[in-house]
């Protein structure tokens, strides 16, 4: 099947899936543990009825079952040497069950494995895993494929970039969301829809998790920033246990079809069911919305870019923006020397600096002599990310760098910046295309700087023209205005003003670099401010800058002001209160002295100059009474610094600080409050794992002098495992990491593991707690099983449990004695346990 094919099925009319394939093969017979790919081609007719129910219920796509036959997955089985025989034979059962009557969708998912730093994946052996399924998925006569049941954006982007590379084929991506409206990784809904969307994937949308009702809100975001086909695949609801103890969900078919009109009202027009929905749930979805019509509004005019957390949208006529310039080592001799020692203190300093201040994109520049500047730019990009959530800016003279952080960046970019200079247009716009990037566009030639306004405008309609020629549309563009200086040309501002003015009518974005109108004059403040909020009058959409520049900031939050811009009241006023309550804080604390403060501490808050930012992920709390190397050790858990912790310990030791000062005094409250920004949805699980990571290195260093010193060792023993035929551990093992450094023994005993050995290892052990996790609902009744073994061999330990599926009402159930909800509650779970 073809793109276009599948864009024209989906244009008017509403597209169904099949339901749950795990839950109703297990009800045939499928025991829990074994290879779910080799179980079904072993008693194929269980599939065959399955499948052949959903066509006759009205599904127009099924998925054939190569969920986990991607090369990693089948290892765990021993299975991964005959990766291209499953999924053929899969795939071409699948055919057999639809006899033409219904699509057939090659199936990929998360691998298990976790990618760099939070794993040990490096991001092209994940493309080439993903890659490989797909070629077979292809040749065996899949339709188009399914990237579902992501909780990584990342990782969806892999397997995106993957299927671009080696198919042709339509390709459909569902990521899970909780119910907080993110993903396990952090990402928002609109994020990943801009994301996925820039990256020509044909539909996108959630599927597992929750049932419908929750799963509204995630439709509508997307449905706000992308105009590509909707896919809803809910849950029946929440799972329990009946009378047998088996799995059942709370929502029946008919409650299910009725609440997915919702969604269908919400923006989706691709429909299935997940986790407990069967042929019957599709049968009366199909008659509930068959009659319904579809209808996706047009974001034309509309700009989106995107990190892995957070969205930024932008019209022509909305408040004026900055894109922090501070992350460039152009004139900055403190910041090369440390980009060449390998050190980001700086780097990090500005993100925060910058995004406090107000500015909503960042720009990063790593071109110096004397470092790798593609190795530094994809290093700065991973650290810049831990600390903040706002989109990125990617700067460089060097196409192979700008390819090669677009491929990484796990976001929607802005490109800084295409030239019509042959060098630059040719290969460029093709990668910003690839890749869906918007990009700044340059109107500089082979000749140099255009020799007028008539110039100028005609470069412009060159790259214009060619982008438009390419598949790209003028939303993805953002012309720069190319100031001159005005101590050598007399018209320089009034020409870029201009050229401000009609992009605009052509409905184009803009953007300049202030600096330049003022080079060459005292005071140039001065005539930057000025120029900056005629040039706001004149259209201009945002500028490179430094936020820091509180004259520039509030000449920019007045001018929007004065043009009525929505907000821009509010916005004015939140910062001016900023502003005085950071004098009057400075002035308490030096009575007498000239007042000249900097908002780069965190007084501008969120809404700076550029509005209402979405969530990111702040600054830790800073901690104004511990100083000196404890202060430091505390500073590089909160922000993840793995790379500083350990001379940040050892300088403390040899300072003659005690190990056990270290440990109560900076590791823990650091960890604590590194929790306390993750309930709080400042910190996502990347930042939560950096700083478990950071934490451990520290730990493993002191762990000698602690014991030498005679520290108390007796705290409790916990067994943690992931229960038997469930073979995720992300999760788990985060957990073991957290217990660890709060000073808990831990046995991880790992994933996939028999009631019997997890009760031998508690009882051997004399453990005080069990840890168990499952992430599938398949999977879940294995927790009451250890629970029960646990009470018949009469073991004390109390037992905890967690992972997306479970809720507290589950552990009730069950008579679990606790539920923790993520890594920093279970600590606080087992050390209530304990008390």
């Amino acid at each position: 099947m073809t793109k276009e094919a599948f864009r024209k099925l989906c244009s008017d009319k509403i597209i169904y899936l099949d339901g749950a394939t795990g839950s109703n093969l297990m009800k045939a017979g499928m025991p829990v543990g074994v290879c779910p790919e080799q179980w079904i081609l072993d008693h194929e007719d269980a599939l065959l009825d399955l499948q052949r129910a959903y066509v006759d219920a009205g599904t127009n796509i099924v998925y054939a079952p190569t969920f986990t036959a991607n090369r990693i997955k089948l290892a765990e089985y021993d299975l991964d040497e005959r990766i291209q025989e499953i999924n053929e034979r899969l795939v071409k059962l699948s055919k057999k069950a639809v006899d033409g009557r219904a699509l057939v969708a090659g199936d990929l998912t998360m691998t298990g494995k976790q990618l760099k730093p939070l794993g040990p994946l490096e991001f092209e052996e994940l493309i080439d895993v993903y890659k490989e399924q797909i070629r077979f998925l292809e040749e065996a006569g899949a339709d188009l494929l399914v990237i579902e049941t992501m909780m990584s954006l990342q990782e969806t982007r892999a397997a995106a970039i993957a299927a671009m590379e080696v198919s042709s084929l339509p390709v459909m991506a569902t990521l899970t969301f909780e119910t907080d409206g993110r993903t396990l990784f952090g990402s928002d809904a609109r994020s990943a829809a801009i994301a996925l969307t820039s990256l020509h994937v044909d539909a996108i949308g959630a599927n597992c998790s929750t049932g419908p009702d929750q799963m509204c809100e995630v439709i509508r975001a997307m449905a706000e920033v992308t105009e590509l086909p909707l896919i809803a695949k809910p849950n029946a609801g929440l799972p329990s246990l009946d009378e047998e103890g088996k799995t059942v969900y709370d929502m029946d078919s008919d409650t299910f079809a009725l609440e997915m009109i919702q969604i269908v009202e919400s923006g989706a027009s691709i429909l299935g069911g997940c986790c407990g929905t069967t042929p019957e749930y599709i049968e009366k979805l199909v008659k509930q919305t068959s009659s319904l019509k579809v209808s996706r509004k047009s974001l034309r005019g509309r700009h989106f870019l995107c990190s892995e957390r957070q969205s930024l949208e932008f019209g022509l006529d909305d408040r004026f923006m900055i894109v922090g310039e501070r992350i460039n080592p152009t004139g900055k001799k403190k910041l090369q020397a440390e980009l060449r020692e390998g050190k980001l203190d700086l780097v990090g300093q500005f993100a925060r600096e910058q995004e406090e201040c107000g500015a909503r994109v960042l720009d990063i520049n790593m071109g110096m002599s004397g470092i790798d500047e593609q190795e530094m730019m994809l290093t700065v990009l991973e650290e810049v990310a831990n600390i903040t959530s706002l989109p990125l800016a990617i700067d460089s003279s060097h196409v192979e760098v700008i390819e090669a952080a677009l491929r990484r960046y796990p976001g929607r970019a802005l490109i800084n910046s295409i030239s019509f200079e042959s060098a630059k247009i040719a290969p460029l716009l093709p990668i910003a295309k690839k890749y869906g990037a918007m990009f700044i566009l340059l109107p500089l030639s082979d000749a140099g700087l255009p020799k007028d306004l008539a110039e100028k405008k005609e470069i412009i309609h060159e790259i214009l023209n060619r982008a438009l020629d390419l598949g790209m549309t003028k939303d993805d563009i953002v012309v720069d205005g190319l100031v001159a200086t005005v101590a050598a040309n007399p018209k320089a501002a009034i020409e870029t003003l201009e050229t401000i003015r009609y992009c605009k009518e052509m409905g184009l974005a803009t953007i300049c670099g202030l600096s330049n109108i003022s080079f060459g004059l005292p005071e140039r403040m001065n005539v930057n401010s000025a120029f900056l909020t005629m040039a706001i009058q004149s259209g201009l959409t945002m500028a490179i800058a430094n936020p820091n520049q509180e004259m520039l900031v509030h000449a920019a939050l007045s001018a929007d002001l004065l043009m009525a811009k929505e907000e821009s009241d509010l916005a004015y006023i939140e910062r001016m209160n900023a502003v005085k309550e950071a004098r009057e804080a400075f002035l308490k604390d030096n009575p007498g002295a000239v007042v000249s403060v900097s908002l780069g501490n965190g007084a501008a808050g969120q809404n700076g100059l550029g509005g209402k930012a979405g969530a990111g992920t702040g600054d830790a709390k800073k901690d104004e009474t511990l100083g000196g190397s404890l202060g430091q050790v505390k500073e590089a858990v909160l922000k993840g610094k793995q790379r500083d912790i350990l001379s940040l310990t050892r300088k403390a030791i040899e300072e003659n600080i005690q190990p056990q000062d270290i440990l109560n005094e900076a590791l823990l409250p650091a960890i604590e409050e590194v929790g306390d920004l993750f309930d709080c949805g400042k910190y996502f699980l990347p930042q939560l794992i950096a700083s478990a990571e950071t934490m451990k290195k520290s730990i493993e260093y002191l762990e000698p002098l602690l014991k030498a010193e005679g520290a108390d060792s007796t705290m409790p023993t916990i067994v943690i495992a992931t229960v038997k035929g469930d073979i995720h551990d992300i999760g788990k093992n985060l957990v073991a990491l957290m217990l660890k450094n709060h000073g808990f023994s831990v046995i991880d005993l790992g994933k996939d593991v028999p009631r019997e050995e997890i009760i031998k290892a508690a009882r051997e052990n004399h453990a005080k707690i069990i840890a168990l996790s499952a992430l599938m609902t398949t999977t879940m009744q294995e927790m009451k099983n250890v629970i029960d073994l646990a009470k018949q061999e009469g073991l004390e330990a109390k037992v905890m449990i967690g992972g997306a599926v479970i809720t507290q009402e589950y552990a009730d159930e069950i008579g679990a004695d606790g539920y923790s909800r993520d890594a920093a509650d279970a600590v606080k779970l087992a050390q209530k346990l304990c008390d």
